[in-house]
């Protein structure tokens, strides 16, 4: 790492193709969340949405054995936590942002209050095995009001996520997995791969295919089957209107790999 990205709060790079990884890097901080680091990620999002070369975004830490340590005590104690929800985003410019191409978050240590409602705000979650996650504003008579109250009770059983939200406490990413809240776990010195292995696997896909699917199940738990069913058959105009829904058919054929154009 240079002087000059030594100093950056946010790490932003396009890793092999199609990849982008999103890292924090404020050590000293343990990673918190401050304004400086809101209005980063917050540009990482758009940055992502708007490259059509990337496809799929990690987001993860420059420093192993973190994550984030949520929100800076400092900018929340000077009583500037409105700043750290940048352009109608919720917490640190990501949390209520929208994301419309898939976000796999790469965890290893403590994830806990806003480090769990950062990792919620994506799509998938590889872990640690020493990572661990919670909701412990609780014991601070606070409130996690980063989605993580509500996002909990949707990736867990009703009662499980009760329970950890009612009393605070911290839970393990084998835990996390039981429940299909995490989709990996893995040795620390494997996280990394492990998290490229998957970003790989969809970036593998037909991009708009990727999108739009997901668009779509991102709101199983929000319509009825019927408002589904119409969005569904909305959505996939869009697929069959690309380039890409010719391609497939054509590279399985021809027996080879296709080639998307993302369009």
């Amino acid at each position: 790492m240079s002087e000059e990205t030594a100093s950056e709060p946010l790490l932003f790079e396009v890793v092999e193709d199609h990849i982008a990884l999103v890292r924090f890097n404020r050590p000293e901080a343990r990673n918190a969340v401050n304004i400086e680091t809101a209005l980063a990620l917050n540009a990482a999002v758009e940055r992502v949405e708007a490259d059509p070369a990337i496809r799929v975004a990690i987001l993860t830490s420059a420093t192993p054995g973190m994550f984030c340590a949520g929100a800076d005590l400092k900018v929340i104690a000077a009583g500037r936590v409105q700043e750290l929800r940048p352009n109608d985003a919720g917490f640190a410019g990501f949390v209520d942002a929208i994301k419309d191409k898939p976000w796999i978050a790469a965890v290893d240590g403590p994830a806990l209050g806003g480090g769990t409602e950062l990792c919620l705000a994506c799509d998938m979650i590889v872990a640690s095995e020493t990572t661990r996650f919670g909701l412990p504003e609780v014991k601070r008579g606070l409130m996690a009001n980063g989605g993580g109250n509500s996002r909990l009770s949707r990736v867990l059983p009703r009662n499980v996520a009760l329970e950890l939200i009612a009393t605070g406490e911290a839970f393990t990413a084998e835990f996390a997995a039981g429940y299909g809240m995490v989709n990996r776990v893995v040795a620390a010195a494997d996280l990394m791969e492990t998290a490229l292995g998957l970003a790989r696997s969809i970036v593998a896909n037909a991009p708009v295919a990727v999108t739009e699917s997901l668009r779509v199940a991102r709101q199983s738990l929000d319509r009825s089957d019927t408002d589904l069913r119409r969005l569904s058959r909305e959505r996939n105009k869009v697929v069959l209107a690309t380039e890409d829904s010719k391609e497939g058919p054509r590279a399985f054929a021809e027996k080879r790999s296709p080639v998307w154009q993302g369009r």
